[in-house]
């Protein structure tokens, strides 16, 4: 009878240090893919996202079926959404990119929408009173009004990309989703638990950047509470 190997990566251990020092390259190439997929694909869908919303407000009859329309494609599963944009894309990060904006669209638009819906009408009114002109009005007053609803959002969209990534595996551009998956594969156990912890870590750091940014953006609502 032979006794246990003393390397924790022989052992196949869950937590293991000797993971982290032999492979912190690929984790870290890993992350950065990883970070990178998510940010463009928020900030892609953040751009789609606002001029939605703002064609719903300006116009009543748009607003069923913007929101209609992105919270069907909120609905549709992972895999088949991935499958149906795979003629348009090939496997490619676009391929991922592309799945993650629609996928933060209902969340982005619907929080945007809400936000600019609850300005209330005598502030309009007298923004107008003092001579602002529809740029102006939604710039310097019903955006800024508006930034804690969507700011809301856009950390809700932020979170659920990082979580969403992982699916970009089956592709090949799948960050930290890459490591779970072969993890998965090959029950290389340090490999699986250190990518999800990293994929939780990125998740909450993510959230409390931008709930920083919220406060430092919105002044007043500190002051209010």
């Amino acid at each position: 009878m032979t006794a246990p190997p003393d390397d924790c990566l022989a052992r196949n251990e869950w937590v293991c240090g000797a993971y982290l020092s032999s492979r912190r390259h690929i984790l870290w190439d890993a992350v950065l893919q990883h970070l990178q997929l998510t940010a463009v694909s928020v900030l892609i869908g953040l751009v789609i996202a606002l001029p939605l919303a703002l064609a719903a407000r300006r116009w009543g009859w748009a607003a069923g079926p913007v929101l209609g329309v992105t919270t069907i494609l909120y609905t549709v599963p992972s895999l088949a959404m991935f499958s149906l944009l795979l003629p348009v894309y090939g496997l490619s990060a676009s391929l991922v990119v592309a799945g993650l904006v629609l996928y933060s669209l209902t969340l982005l638009v619907r929080n945007i929408l809400a936000g600019l819906r609850a300005v209330p009408e005598e502030t309009r009114q007298a923004a107008r009173g003092m001579g602002y002109g529809p740029v102006r009005l939604l710039v310097a007053v019903e955006l800024p009004l508006a930034l804690p609803a969507a700011m809301a959002g856009l950390r809700i969209a932020t979170v659920s990309a990082v979580s969403l990534v992982t699916i970009g595996a089956i592709v090949g551009y799948g960050g930290l989703g890459n490591l779970i998956y072969s993890g998965m594969n090959t029950y290389f156990k340090a490999q699986v638990l250190t990518a999800s912890v990293l994929c939780v870590v990125i998740a909450v750091a993510a959230d409390l950047l931008l709930l920083l940014a919220q406060r430092l953006l919105t002044p007043w609502t500190r002051r209010q509470s």
